[in-house]
């Protein structure tokens, strides 16, 4: 028997989680086991359903999804938060991941993305999808160009760590980062933590801003 991932939605247009709803069933390892049309109704349902992740829209009438992602991880802290919004400047964006969450994707993605994205929150991991991390390079760099010289920390890398560094930033998956450089999974794991671990790093956001400092990418 399959385990599901079970699932809240939170969006205030019935059609949409509608929508959400009609791809997830069509998957045999997702499940909604609750609904949501405010920020209100998110935090009350929360008291007593446990769901694996949370698909939020920032558009709630009441409060917006980013003001209530603080208090969603103050009752929930290990909460996987997707973002699913229409809304794909970079404000939005950057304040969605300072306020936490860990992914975020624009309404009009491809179904089999939003799943994926899912599964990959659910494993631990964040999701950005290319048009979300395109922006968030973009501003990054705008940023940066103002900010100091490269790190001399980016010297501690091993030229693997580099590569690894660089192709994560480019949003590879870790089996597509194995796949192209004839390595395992779990040494693609291994070097990410070291990468973190060595540069002091939390986020995907710090991780993609070091990288862009210190030319380990181009934008």
């Amino acid at each position: 028997m399959v385990n599901k991932i079970n699932i809240m939605l939170a969006d205030d247009h019935d059609i949409v989680r509608d929508g959400v709803k009609a791809i997830i069933s069509g998957t045999t390892d997702l499940h909604v086991i609750a609904e949501a049309s405010s920020a209100a109704e998110v935090l009350d349902t929360l008291e007593t359903t446990f769901p694996d992740v949370l698909v939020l829209d920032i558009s709630l009438p009441d409060k917006s999804g980013i003001e209530t992602l603080p208090l969603i991880l103050k009752m929930r802290p290990k909460l996987p938060v997707l973002i699913l919004s229409m809304h794909n400047n970079e404000e939005y964006i950057i304040s969605a991941i300072k306020a936490g969450a860990k992914g975020y994707l624009p309404k009009n993605i491809p179904a089999r993305e939003l799943t994926d994205a899912i599964r990959r929150l659910q494993n631990g991991e964040e999701y950005f999808g290319e048009a979300i991390s395109e922006v968030l390079r973009k501003a990054l760099m705008r940023k940066l160009e103002k900010e100091e010289k490269p790190e001399s920390s980016a010297e501690s890398l091993s030229q693997r760590e580099k590569e690894v560094l660089q192709l994560y930033c480019e949003g590879l998956t870790n089996q597509e980062i194995a796949d192209k450089l004839f390595i395992s999974i779990r040494t693609v794991e291994t070097h990410k933590t070291h990468i973190m671990q060595k540069l002091e790093l939390r986020t995907t956001v710090d991780l993609v801003k070091y990288a862009i400092r210190n030319k380990i990418i181009e934008v």
